[in-house]
């Protein structure tokens, strides 16, 4: 698939916060992103979007290609969107493969810009009869890599360029691009522009993050570090992993976080990815990180991974950390005790939800109906329900209540009325499921939180439909029949 209209959208609206003096200058591609139409396809008229790029060798020049359609000019290497290119960057690296022999690997991004295009041009393109074009207008996203090696030998694609040349910042032939170069930091040569980390609990366990197995995703469902990639205006690239860690894992809160090594890996563009892994402890459970991206996260002994779908070279890494840093007698009693909170060993954190029974004159229940996207039970009914917080159970109920249906409860006029102890697999953190009776209440149910519930309806509590979440119906018919505890899910 070409690259999509999000991605290319995301790309402008990052270029334009750094040069917003040039959103007039780029209005035709604006409006091209909002016509119908594949932008980056070669026959969408008038306009279309190319990609090139800058390629800075380590004595700072750049290299040029002599086009021959364009009458000799000397270009950055650069050309059409292939329907395979994921990304215009991966558009970008293709041309450069294909016109200069350049392989890939042999390129990193620049830490000036990451992933982001340098420049954005829109430049005219006379007719061409011998390919039956007429005249039109290119919207060149302009990207700056660096070489890895030393220097690479290039083998020219004979029907299209004529010859290569490695020219001064201050010689690079477009005008928009050059003074782009030049205004930026490009001292730096080819150096780490992501970030990672090994979180360790100081005992022998390793974080470490199973990654969706989705279109476009770097490493897809296998097991990783957590991290990602620096953005322009990181100040570091510790401030990178911070501010990766707060998008993807905000609940994990790092102590002793400093650089272990630079390892590399390849990009979803095929470039050489130097990374700087830092290590850091943490000891908390994966269930309280507040996982925002990604399927789950998990603690592992070295001695496990190789059970485990793994990003390469994740497996060394770790158990090279491991042999350096072997667990202190102190933190093995530590991590059995959990002196600091006090658990004794062998307890299991449990996940605790409050659920709201609501009646109404009628007798009827208030059930709400999940959204088909829902993280939980999607298309099902389900009570009003959510998780404590650092909160008594009680204040739960009552936030949950206002924000996810605008009513309001009196805590005088409230009643526990079932517990629910449950188990979802063998894996996963056990869960108690409070539910509560209001006597009381003011209000008129509204759908306040439409990502998560798209409807409130009173049901008779005897005749619930098919499609209602198990454990509700379980407890709602225990509430009926006055039974205060219920189970679910454990192996007797």
């Amino acid at each position: 698939m070409p690259p999509s209209r999000a991605h290319i959208r995301d790309l402008v609206t990052a270029y334009l916060d750094r040069h917003p003096g040039e959103r007039p200058n780029l209005g035709p591609l604006l409006e091209a992103l909002d016509a119908p139409g594949e932008v980056t396809a070669r026959a969408t008229l008038p306009g279309h979007i190319t990609c090139s790029a800058a390629v800075i060798d380590h004595d700072g020049r750049v290299l040029h290609v002599q086009h021959i359609v364009s009458g000799g000019k000397w270009l950055l290497p650069g050309g059409h969107v292939e329907p395979q290119d994921a990304t215009l960057m991966a558009a970008a690296v293709r041309e450069i493969h294909e016109e200069t022999g350049i392989p890939p690997a042999a390129l990193c991004q620049s830490p000036a810009f990451c992933h982001e295009p340098a420049d954005i041009d829109v430049h005219p393109i006379d007719t061409n009869p011998a390919k039956d074009e007429p005249a039109h207008r290119h919207y060149d996203f302009r990207f700056v890599l660096h070489l890895v090696p030393p220097s690479a030998e290039t083998t020219v694609q004979a029907e299209e360029i004529s010859g290569t040349d490695w020219l001064p910042l201050d010689q690079v032939t477009s005008l928009t691009m050059r003074s782009k170069l030049l205004a930026a930091d490009m001292s730096a040569g080819p150096e780490p522009v992501n970030a990672s980390v090994i979180i360790h609990d100081d005992a022998g366990r390793y974080l470490i993050h199973l990654r969706d197995q989705l279109p476009g995703i770097w490493e897809p469902g296998v097991f990783a570090l957590l991290g990602g990639g620096s953005a322009p205006g990181d100040a570091s690239l510790e401030a990178t992993l911070l501010r990766e860690l707060s998008e993807e894992v905000p609940g994990v809160q790092l102590s002793g976080l400093e650089p272990y090594a630079v390892e590399e890996t390849t990009s979803v563009d095929g470039l050489t990815v130097p990374v700087q892994v830092f290590t850091a402890v943490w000891q908390g459970h994966p269930d309280s990180a507040g996982l925002r991206e990604g399927i789950l996260l998990h603690w592992s002994t070295p001695d496990m991974l190789d059970r485990l779908p793994q990003s390469p070279g994740l497996g060394d890494l770790i158990r090279r950390h491991a042999a350096q840093h072997p667990p202190a007698a102190a933190s093995l009693r530590r991590h059995h005790r959990r002196a600091a909170g006090g658990t004794p060993a062998g307890t299991e954190l449990h996940v605790v939800g409050v659920h709201l029974f609501l009646q109404d004159s009628e007798g009827r229940v208030l059930l709400g109906l999940r959204h088909p996207d829902s993280a939980y039970a999607g298309r099902l009914w389900h009570t009003l329900a959510g998780h404590c917080e650092r909160e008594d159970a009680v204040s739960s109920l009552i936030r949950e209540t206002e924000e996810e249906a605008g009513l309001l409860l009196d805590r005088e006029a409230i009643d526990l009325v079932h517990l629910l102890h449950s188990q979802n697999s063998p894996t996963a953190s056990p869960r108690i499921q409070l539910f509560f009776r209001a006597r009381s209440w003011s209000g008129v149910p509204q759908v306040r939180e439409p990502d998560r519930c798209v409807e409130w309806r009173w049901f008779n509590p005897k005749d619930l439909p098919d499609n209602t979440v198990p454990y509700t119906r379980q407890a709602i018919e225990a509430i009926l029949a006055g039974q205060p505890y219920s189970d679910l899910g454990w192996a007797s």
